[in-house]
């Protein structure tokens, strides 16, 4: 049975759940068709089944039902998940709410090779301990996700499983020779030259090596692994994604009979086009130690108006008559940014947990509303996050400590008459407060905080941290 030709199929000709209801994870044609409301869902392959059985693989309450199984993969080829991941890790987590059990796939063998998806350029070989070190964090980073994504929710009992799984466990026990004969003998050429991506990569200067010509073959080969092992019958990807998923099917269908079936998200872009992620130089990590909960918490408060409707229904949970609400209010007074705020709100929860966005929301207040509060509640950690590029010194505390001491001891201010006059012109402050007189000696409570620390700051930019030893 030769494979459908490739098409996207809008679930426009599906039923939709009227506008202003809830949506609903109880039927399959609510879930897909909810779910692509949203935007959440771009392409569906094949169009064959896509009508019908799909939504009726996932339908649960009918006799003989049973959860079914989804999955996504990540390829390890840096130490942190960022949020051009997020939206595929949300359609996972959206079908694990509605009972069905997903799968994070982390590509520890896959990312030795490289997917050329997207790419003008191969990318640059990694060693293969540095990728097991990456394929580490990424699980960390998944587990760490899934567990803060069910703390989100009290009532769990109908949901499904989330496991993370890594491919280096059934390719490296796999000799090369035996995985030629047995898998790739049943690829055909003609097929997998035409596919988009070897297509663009093939007219490009550089060409295409044979190590990225293969990912495909392993991309497939890990959705006949995981159907075989785990009964999974849905792949979810990035639209760049589509031509492995078909191969996947392919493969599938030609070994099996059985159909199985892709789903695409759509890729997040920056302002000007381009994908947000590594290579791109624009990511915003997932992981708190590369961006804290303050940046990205900032990165979706900056949102822009005409973007911040669609985010909503991209990256948090919230009912789409919520969203509507919150545009309404944002239409009213969209000085307040309420949108930007209430999504900034959910993505930083869902990424960091509530601490995490209790964190953010105190970097906020003392940075941007000069809360000295705020500047008091906040660790070490999070000074050192909020101020990046500021020095960080430990000082102590000796009697008649003085501005002017203070600020050479943290070598904030040049010595002689032009740091003095830095100091009487009003270019220096302490924890949001001008000084002027370089002779105050130091009080407890106003020039150090009761956590012990003191932010300096010289002119417009410059930050310095002081913790004080021995008070």
């Amino acid at each position: 049975m030769a494979a459908p030709l490739l098409r996207g199929l809008s679930l426009g000709r599906l039923r939709l759940w009227p506008r202003g209801l809830r949506e609903a994870h109880s039927s399959a044609r609510g879930l897909l068709a909810a779910l692509k409301a949203r935007g959440l869902f771009k392409d569906f392959f094949p169009e064959s089944g896509t009508k019908v059985e799909l939504p009726e693989l996932f339908e649960r309450g009918r006799a003989g039902s049973s959860p079914q199984t989804v999955y996504c993969g990540f390829d390890p080829t840096g130490d942190s998940l960022h949020v051009g991941h997020l939206l595929a890790l949300l359609g996972l987590f959206h079908f694990q709410r509605a009972g069905h059990n997903v799968i994070a796939l982390v590509g520890g063998a896959t990312a030795l090779v490289g997917d050329p998806s997207g790419r003008a350029q191969e990318r640059e070989a990694q060693r293969a301990d540095r990728v097991r070190a990456h394929a580490r964090a990424l699980r960390r980073g998944l587990e760490a996700l899934a567990a803060n994504h069910e703390r989100l929710c009290a009532e769990r009992r109908a949901w499904g499983t989330f496991t993370v799984l890594d491919n280096s466990a059934w390719y490296d026990t796999q000799p090369l020779v035996d995985f030629l004969a047995t898998v790739g003998r049943h690829f055909r050429m003609g097929t997998l030259l035409s596919r988009l991506s070897v297509q663009t990569r093939l007219k490009s200067p550089e060409g295409m090596s044979l190590t990225e010509f293969f990912y495909q073959v392993l991309q497939a080969y890990d959705f006949y692994y995981l159907f075989q092992r785990y009964g999974c019958r849905v792949q979810l990807g990035g639209s760049d994604q589509l031509g492995n998923i078909v191969s996947g099917y392919e493969y599938i269908h030609k070994l099996t009979g059985e159909d199985v079936f892709g789903i695409t998200v759509p890729l997040i872009t920056s302002t000007t086009g381009a994908k947000l992620g590594k290579s791109a130089g624009n990511a915003v990590w997932l992981n708190r130690e590369k961006t804290s909960p303050f940046e990205l918490y900032q990165f979706f408060v900056r949102q822009q108006d005409d973007a911040v409707e669609r985010y909503l229904k991209l990256f948090t949970f919230l009912p789409l008559p919520e969203i509507d609400s919150l545009m309404q209010l944002h239409a009213k007074e969209p000085e307040k940014r309420v949108p930007q705020k209430r999504l900034a709100a959910e993505v930083t929860k869902l990424v960091h947990g509530p601490e995490g966005l209790d964190s953010a929301k105190r970097c906020t207040q003392a940075l941007y509303h000069s809360s000295i509060d705020a500047l008091e509640l906040m660790s070490d950690q999070e000074l050192k996050e909020l101020f990046k590029e500021a020095s960080f010194s430990e000082l102590v505390l000796d009697p008649g400590t003085s501005v002017l001491d203070t600020c050479r001891k943290a070598n904030a201010i040049p010595d002689g008459p032009r740091g003095y006059r830095m100091i009487t012109e009003g270019g220096v402050s302490i924890n949001h407060r001008q000084v002027t007189n370089p002779e105050s000696v130091l009080v407890i409570g106003q020039h150090i905080l009761k956590n012990g620390l003191s932010l300096l700051k010289i002119g417009k930019r410059n930050f310095y941290i002081i913790k004080w030893l021995q008070l």
